[in-house]
């Protein structure tokens, strides 16, 4: 397996770039919640799958589904049956793993994730998704610095999405859900869809950084060796913050304003 080699331990967290570090020459994003406003169409997506499998397996045994919380650390950033499976796991629940052509239900784990799935379309179809209002000018500002970026996802709607957002003549590359099943590349904590998105943009790990609201997303660039790892905390408390910093991120920031002035400067 590549890029699974965990970054040296840093003395504590740091405020930006470090003086003297190596020039960062593009940068991988995160689709949902860093690009699109979709984070919360998932969280709810996800809450309407488990609590029905926690209802039905365990009854009034097991507290619901946190979407704020449980979200963020089990299944935010992660292909759908890794997410499923990781928060089963955490609360002691057995299911047989089953098979990708499970039709959407709580039998086994596929059975959950069809059901995410499922109930996350349903909410695309009624809702539909938007960019940040950032995100757009950041983009902007960085091609016109000759910053190349690529937009990272797990999930197999993101290229579309992206193109329905406006945003793809903006990004140099995308990576998706479809390219990591056909390519067979391992989901986040994983370091794989952000190394492939690396060298697609010809740039060395090391002279990229990548832009994560997910802790699993921030842990991969952590992994892989990646010249900055930055958390976006959309949050409105900010309460992504710490979390990020434990992870592993260098830089927390509120948007993709902040991150384009704190790295490449005003200007890009």
């Amino acid at each position: 397996m590549t890029g699974t080699r965990p970054r040296p331990e840093r003395s504590a967290p740091v405020d930006g770039p470090r003086p003297g570090s190596r020039p960062l020459r593009s940068l991988v994003l995160d689709t949902d919640g860093v690009l699109l406003d979709s984070a919360g169409l998932h969280a709810a997506a996800w809450k309407t799958a488990l609590d029905a499998c926690l209802e039905a397996v365990a009854g009034e045994e097991q507290p619901p589904f946190d979407a704020d919380v449980e979200y963020r650390r089990f299944v935010d950033g992660r292909p759908r049956y890794d997410g499923a499976a990781a928060f089963l796991a955490a609360r002691g629940i057995g299911l047989p793993a089953g098979t990708p052509r499970d039709p959407p239900g709580c039998a086994t784990i596929w059975a959950v994730a069809a059901r995410k799935e499922q109930t996350f379309v349903d909410h695309l179809r009624t809702e539909g998704v938007r960019a940040f209002g950032d995100v757009r000018p950041a983009l902007a500002a960085l091609r016109t610095a000759g910053v190349p970026c690529a937009a990272v996802s797990a999930s197999r709607h993101a290229r579309a999405l992206i193109r329905a957002a406006g945003l793809a003549a903006l990004l140099t590359v995308i990576v998706d859900g479809d390219d990591a099943a056909r390519l067979g590349l391992a989901g986040k904590p994983d370091p794989a869809l952000f190394l492939r998105a690396a060298a697609l943009l010809g740039s060395r790990p090391r002279a990229t950084a990548v832009a994560e609201d997910a802790l699993a997303g921030v842990e991969a660039a952590c992994r892989g060796g990646f010249g900055l790892a930055v958390g976006v905390d959309r949050t409105p408390l900010r309460s992504a913050a710490g979390p990020l910093r434990e992870r592993g991120a260098d830089l927390v920031v509120p948007d993709l304003t902040t991150l384009v002035r704190t790295v490449w400067g005003e200007n890009g």
